[in-house]
C-alpha cells in the first residue's frame, strides 16, 4: 500500500500567498520612500531614491506615481515632498499622541526646576521613540526631536524601558549594536541593576559627554507603559545630582501612574 502524500514544508507559496507576499513588499517599499523624507531633506528625487533603496528605476517610477496619486507625494521641480494627504494622517497622529495638558505642565515644571531636558519615551520594535520633550533652558544641553528614533542598546532609558523583555529582543536589539550579540549579556546586567535601584542612569554609553536618568512610567497592570527621563552633559550629572533627579523623576512618574497611565496620551494621562 503506497503511503500518503506528505507536505512539504518548502512547497512553494500558493498564488493567494504569494499575491499577498507581493503586497506586503509594495508597502514596505512605499514606506521606505517616504521614509528618505525629513527635515534636513524634505524633497528627494527619483535618482536618489533609486541610489538609496537600491530598486529598479521602473519600480520607484510606479511606487512613487501611485503615492502621488494617493496624495502622499507632490511632485515639484526638484523631486518630491510631502503631499497634502499627509495633513490628515498628521492630525490624527498629533491628537492621538499628544499628552494631556497637566503632564505637559509637569515637565516643563520639571525641565525648569532641574534645568535639564525631559524626555518621555516609548517602545518600537528595538527602538525607542521620543514621544514628548521639554528643552533645558541651559545653552549647553542634550535634545532629541519628537519622533526620533533611537537605538536601545544603551541608555537609561532602554534600560527602563526594557524591564520585561524577552531574551530574543535584547538578542536583537544586541545584534544591532556596535558591540555585537554577546552585548546582550551586558544589557541584561543593566536591566536586573535598574530593577533593583529603580531608576536607571547611563555616561556617555550611546555618545561621548551625555548622560541621563531615567524611570519607569508603569500602567495599571504594572507593566512599563513609558520611560521618563533628565538628559545633559555629563559632567553636571554628578552622584548627588544623579540621585536628585531620580527622586523627582521617581514622584512624577507615581503622580501620572495614580491617575492612570495605561496610555501616555489621551484624555487618561
Amino acid at each position: 500500500m503506497d503511503a500518503p502524500p506528505t507536505r512539504n514544508s518548502a512547497a512553494k507559496p500558493s498564488a493567494a500567498e504569494a499575491v499577498d507576499q507581493q503586497g506586503v513588499r509594495s508597502v514596505q517599499r512605499a514606506l521606505g520612500i517616504l521614509g528618505l523624507l525629513t527635515d534636513d531633506r524634505p524633497t528627494v528625487s527619483v535618482r536618489t531614491i533609486v541610489e538609496e533603496t537600491g530598486l529598479a528605476k521602473t519600480t520607484v517610477l510606479r511606487l512613487v506615481s501611485t503615492l502621488e496619486q494617493s496624495g502622499l507625494l507632490w511632485a515639484t521641480g526638484n523631486g518630491y515632498m510631502a503631499g497634502p494627504g499627509l495633513w490628515r494622517w498628521a492630525h490624527l497622529a498629533r491628537r492621538s499622541w499628544e499628552l494631556p495638558p497637566e503632564t505637559q505642565r509637569e515637565m516643563r515644571e520639571l525641565a525648569a526646576r532641574r534645568r535639564e531636558t525631559v524626555n518621555m519615551y516609548v517602545v518600537r520594535d528595538i527602538y525607542r521613540v521620543c514621544v514628548a520633550q521639554q528643552e533645558s533652558p541651559q545653552p549647553l544641553r542634550h535634545v532629541v526631536q519628537v519622533g526620533d528614533e533611537l537605538p536601545m542598546w544603551a541608555g537609561a532609558s532602554s534600560k527602563v524601558l526594557l524591564r520585561d523583555a524577552a531574551d530574543g529582543l535584547l538578542e536583537r536589539i544586541a545584534k544591532q549594536s556596535p558591540h555585537g550579540p554577546e552585548h546582550a549579556a551586558t544589557m541584561r546586567e543593566w536591566i536586573d541593576e535598574t530593577a533593583t535601584k529603580g531608576y536607571g542612569e547611563s555616561h556617555g554609553e550611546r555618545e561621548a559627554g551625555l548622560s541621563a536618568v531615567a524611570v519607569p512610567i508603569l500602567g495599571r497592570s504594572g507593566s512599563v507603559v513609558a520611560a521618563l527621563a533628565l538628559s545633559g552633559p555629563t559632567v553636571r550629572f554628578t552622584p548627588d545630582q544623579v540621585a536628585a533627579f531620580a527622586a523627582d523623576l521617581r514622584q512624577m512618574a507615581s503622580q501620572m501612574a495614580d491617575r492612570g497611565f495605561d496610555s501616555p496620551f489621551g484624555s487618561g494621562g
